[in-house]
């Protein structure tokens, strides 16, 4: 198995950084998961964090090299996440859940599965051509498709950033998966989070990624997106895939991953695992030691509860 990634994520114009991104590869399969914490204090840091340290765990507990079924297991983690973050705030006494949206992506048998929930977007080009884009779980996304806002109105609509599913809110999520979409050589996928898709129409993004070097022009749309977004600007991440397919043909020939040289049973994991607990509006501690301290301790205990299937 062949192919190049880039991963990156910004705290933007804020104070905190609520975005989570993170992969993780054996011999066989990959899997890729972005996600965007929401809600005030500190939980959309922890829903983020939770969402992403768990997927990526359940998929080293299942992958033997390659899942068995990567739809059943994209379903099968995401309630597990919904859970999770439900048994966190009780535990807590949380009145605000700890809630995040979510877009995950499995490639195994040359072959891409996706799930998603909210706004948080999966992107497949190929070429120059959009293959295929998530459907955003938003308020916006309904008003287009009942024609009552158009495209262009949708871009600044004041509720724009409302969704009506996420992971650990008060309801189950509405979840999205894909068919079974086989790649092919310089196909890419590219997962991201609203504060880096809003500044893009599908066209530019396109047009930007979709022949262009991933470790160049990744950064690029990052650093443009940042600009353009201003001072308030959003967090905003993403990660990149290009699937590599004969490699004569692929553009990141430098910078491409080979998983022969993993030993089976053998992963790679990339996630930052930092957890900061700090006020997103203002950036200050909100925790006092002893509670960092005790909200540490129940997050991992929360992943070691729902690693296993």
């Amino acid at each position: 198995m062949e192919f190049s990634i880039f991963q990156e994520t910004r705290r933007g114009g804020r104070k905190v950084n609520q975005d989570r991104v993170g992969y993780i590869y054996t011999r066989e399969a990959l899997f890729v998961v972005v996600a965007d914490g929401m809600g005030g204090h500190v939980g959309g840091e922890i829903a983020a964090h939770i969402a992403v340290r768990l997927l990526l765990e359940r998929f080293q507990q299942e992958a033997k090299p390659v899942l068995a079924s990567p739809v059943l297991f994209l379903q099968n983690a995401f309630k597990a996440v919904h859970t999770a973050l439900g048994e966190y705030a009780q535990r807590f006494r949380l009145v605000d859940s700890p809630r995040t949206t979510c877009v995950a992506c499995v490639i195994q048998d040359d072959a891409a599965f996706w799930a998603h929930a909210g706004d948080s977007r999966l992107y497949h080009v190929r070429r120059d051509n959009l293959q295929a884009r998530t459907r955003d779980h938003s308020k916006v996304q309904y008003l287009l498709d009942n024609g009552v806002i158009s495209p262009a109105e949708a871009e600044h609509h004041p509720d724009r950033n409302k969704v009506f599913s996420c992971l650990g809110g008060a309801f189950e999520p509405t979840l999205d998966f894909s068919p079974r979409v086989p790649l092919q050589s310089g196909d890419v996928l590219v997962l991201c989070t609203d504060g880096f898709w809003s500044a893009y129409s599908d066209r530019e993004l396109v047009g930007r990624i979709g022949r262009a070097e991933l470790s160049k022009a990744t950064p690029e749309l990052l650093n443009d997106a940042e600009r353009r977004a201003g001072a308030g600007g959003d967090n905003l991440s993403v990660i990149a895939v290009r699937w590599a397919g004969n490699a004569d043909e692929w553009a990141d020939t430098v910078t491409a991953t080979q998983t022969e040289t993993l030993a089976l049973g053998e992963f790679s994991t990339q996630m930052d695992r930092t957890i900061t607990l700090a006020e997103p509006d203002t950036g200050r501690r909100a925790l006092s030691d002893a509670e960092i301290e005790l909200a540490i301790k129940e997050i991992q205990d929360t992943l070691n509860r729902h690693s296993r299937g």
